[in-house]
């Protein structure tokens, strides 16, 4: 029996918060547009709204629905949906997701408003006979107007590995092995599977070389892929199998790695200038690399650093100017 753990959503949602960037090809190909690699990419809040739902008792529970992917580039504003299955309700939550959207974007005067409507698009990781080509909405106003409000559903597996290597569509990775999904369950054979891993694994590592991926982005494809694996597997004699061909376990994400590093460095410099000074200094390289990856001020990394290592304000300084970029 298969893990009811959220981890697509996971990896989704930890790849757009961690590696935007890697968005800005997906949109390109969904929307047909062509933004530069180093276009600036905005992450929007993903508001909630409430929704009632019944229980397996027959009781009613009122719980909050999160919108995906909201990503402002540009003039525009996109919405993403990442689904794993086909799911009845999907219209009308893009309904509601796009509404939240609009009246953060609308403009108004007395006795006028325009509400602007964001794109958007919804990724079907896996695919079943009743997935849609498409989400329509239509809007029916009382005069008998009728307007359609729709795009096609991207659904990942009609995308062979090169062409996701081709265009650059990194975020499709970690979902690739999905389409497979029947065949690692039943322990059948799955040396496609593989050989598709082994592919993606040998193309990732030739554009890092080359300056596309970086080092956290290549290390955390990687880690997304075997979490989606051992998801997948829930332990049945093929994880082994798969999850080696990424590096033999769960790849550290990038900040378990600056601190392994912090770590280290500080116990070599702790060779050289005194263990405690040389642990010290690796900390606060770690808090300082980690709290600017999370996007946290200086004021914040300061607090930090004074928090977790116990430096006085001008060691704080001192280490934030030394290692903050």
């Amino acid at each position: 029996m298969q893990k009811k753990t959220p981890d697509y959503d996971n990896v989704f949602k930890t790849m757009k918060m961690k590696h935007k960037r890697l968005f800005v090809p997906v949109i390109n190909d969904v929307f047909e547009r062509n933004y530069r690699p180093d276009v600036k990419v905005e992450i929007l809040p993903s508001e909630g709204y409430l929704t009632e739902s019944e229980t397996s008792n027959g009781g009613k529970e009122i719980e909050e629905q999160i919108s995906d992917f909201l990503i402002r580039i540009e003039d525009e504003v996109y919405l993403l949906e990442c689904q794993s299955y086909d799911d009845g309700s999907m219209a009308i939550r893009i309904a509601e997701y796009a509404f939240i959207v609009a009246r953060q974007l609308a403009v108004w005067d007395i006795g006028h408003a325009e509400i602007p409507m964001p794109r958007f698009s919804v990724i079907y990781i896996k695919r079943t006979g009743q997935t849609p080509k498409k989400t329509v909405i239509t809007f029916v106003f009382p005069d008998g107007q009728r307007v359609d409000y729709g795009s096609d559903n991207v659904i990942l597996e009609q995308f062979s590995r090169e062409k996701i290597v081709e265009k650059r569509l990194f975020p499709y990775i970690p979902f690739y092995i999905a389409r497979y999904e029947k065949d690692i369950v039943s322990e059948g054979n799955i040396d496609q599977a593989v050989e598709d891993l082994i592919y993606f694994r040998d193309e990732m590592l030739r554009l890092h070389r080359k300056g596309e991926l970086s080092d956290a982005e290549l290390v955390d494809l990687m880690g997304f892929v075997n979490t989606i694996i051992t998801h997948i597997t829930n332990g049945n004699k093929n994880e082994e199998r798969l999850v080696k061909v990424m590096g033999g376990r769960v790849i550290e994400t990038e900040s378990e790695r600056l601190m392994r590093q912090g770590m280290e460095q500080g116990i070599q410099q702790g060779m050289e200038q005194g263990m405690e000074q040389g642990m010290r200094q690796g900390q606060a390289k770690m808090i300082v690399e980690i709290g600017q990856e999370e996007g946290l001020d200086g004021t914040a990394i300061l607090r930090k650093l004074q928090a977790k290592i116990g430096l006085s304000f001008e060691e704080a300084q001192s280490y934030l100017a030394e290692y903050g970029r």
